[in-house]
């Protein structure tokens, strides 16, 4: 079912995506009175799932889910209709409109989509505000998985600065160590102000990881509700009991609670709890799953969050630097695929892509990530490569600058070798996904 949901979303977020990004074409083509021959969801190679005519348009959905397109007379595009470009050009022709016009068709789609994730931010932060915890909130100081402690990190630490840069947000730490390619970061270890320097090459290994769970917040472990049948409850434990250790062993934080219940599978263990004023030892049989059915109280219980109410004027400015903050940190995040030592091995396909929504039907998360990928679709699509919006783009600037065109068999040339580039790019992402199925 969890695969069904994700699979669900991912369908719906690339088809919203895709016919806003096909609009922005299609309405720019009609602005200038160029015919569009074809509006589509999804490819429709031999034939399609669904599809009407209405004036010279023929709208329909393809069975092939791999994105959308329009095909505009007049044009050399992934349709390669060599036998209309060997006619003569006719005034409601691509072709025959005026190179800034037809700058402004290519551009329509790329435009359409930071539009769209401008919009759904506006909407998100006017319905759902915005709520983060401050990194000078995270009193208990950090938890760090192997990949963190390699990094020179250790469980306890108060992270201070990233290259003696402040990060107000601490879910935006880990982001940022990648993308700013951090050198150090100051933290206090046992009471001691220190620089940690992050290792040379390491942060390639963070880009493979992906995974932000090499920081955590720490935080202690009180019984908030418990699982139906837990061990704990049926044992004795209470909500409000605070769990401070196993058997001898001191473990005031759930993240060593959680490290080391493990360790005494299909065993009986004392858990050590606070109830009150006294100390109890709890005998619990922890069974195979190495779990007793013990939920921690809400965050909220130790942090204080920040929370920030927008309406709709205030939220306008703030959609759209977040939308730009966003694009911004994404070309970083290209940057890096050919900076950093095997970055690539991080390049997924349909089913990373896919992994990255929730398991659970979650209105903000859906949109907010639709609204991330809206972003990445825009970038991808301005690169200056041929066969995306951006190598038309490209040929545009040139016989606008040059004053000529490049010849229709230069065109039908580039179009072959940027479908070949990207269809190469697709079987490259998705064979990684598979590979990382395999591996695991």
């Amino acid at each position: 079912m969890e695969i069904f949901i994700k699979v669900v979303q991912l369908l719906l977020s690339l088809s919203i995506l895709v016919i806003f990004h096909e609009f922005g074409h299609f309405i720019a083509a009609r602005v200038f009175k160029t015919r569009v021959e074809k509006f589509y969801l999804f490819f429709d190679p031999w034939f399609s799932l669904f599809k009407f005519k209405k004036g010279d348009t023929e709208y329909g959905v393809g069975w092939v889910p791999l994105g959308g397109y329009v095909k505009i007379s007049g044009m050399i595009d992934e349709s390669m209709d060599k036998e209309q470009m060997k006619l003569p050009a006719q005034p409601w022709e691509f072709r025959s409109k005026p190179a800034w016009q037809r700058l402004i068709i290519m551009l329509g789609g790329v435009t359409v989509n930071v539009l769209l994730a401008i919009a759904i931010y506006i909407v998100m932060l006017t319905m759902w505000g915005e709520e983060y915890l401050p990194t000078s909130e995270v009193k208990f100081g950090i938890s760090v998985d192997s990949v963190g402690y390699a990094m020179g990190l250790r469980d306890g630490d108060r992270i201070l600065t990233v290259d003696h840069k402040k990060v107000e947000d601490f879910a935006a730490i880990p982001k940022t160590i990648i993308l700013e390619e951090a050198k150090t970061l100051q933290v206090v270890r046992d009471g001691q102000n220190m620089d940690v320097q992050v290792p040379p090459g390491f942060i390639s290994r963070l880009i493979k990881q992906k995974s932000p769970d090499f920081i955590a917040v720490r935080f202690p472990f009180v019984a908030g509700k418990f699982s139906p049948g837990s061990p704990a409850r049926k044992a004795g434990m209470q909500v409000g009991d605070q769990i401070i250790g196993l058997n001898d062993t001191i473990l005031s934080y759930f993240d060593q609670f959680r490290a080391n219940i493990r360790h005494y599978k299909n065993k009986t263990v004392k858990v050590v709890v606070v109830r009150g004023k006294d100390t109890l030892h709890i005998p619990v049989d922890v069974p195979e799953a190495g779990l007793i059915g013990v939920y921690n109280k809400a965050p909220g219980t130790w942090f204080h969050f920040r929370e920030k109410d927008y309406n709709l004027l205030t939220a306008i400015p703030a959609g759209v630097v977040k939308t730009f903050n966003g694009a911004g940190n994404y070309i970083k995040s290209i940057k890096l695929l050919f900076s950093q030592d095997k970055a690539y091995e991080s390049v997924g396909g349909f089913i990373t892509i896919g992994n990255i929504f929730p398991s659970t039907w979650d209105w903000p998360a859906f949109w907010a990530l639709t609204a991330f990928l809206s972003i990445m679709l825009a970038v991808l699509n301005i690169l200056p490569i041929p066969a995306l919006d951006g190598g038309h783009v490209m040929f545009l600037f040139y016989e606008i600058i040059f004053r000529r065109k490049p010849s229709d068999k230069f065109m039908e040339y580039a179009q072959i070798v940027g479908m070949v580039l990207l269809f190469g790019l697709l079987i490259f992402a998705n064979g990684q996904d598979i590979l990382k199925l395999f591996r695991h």
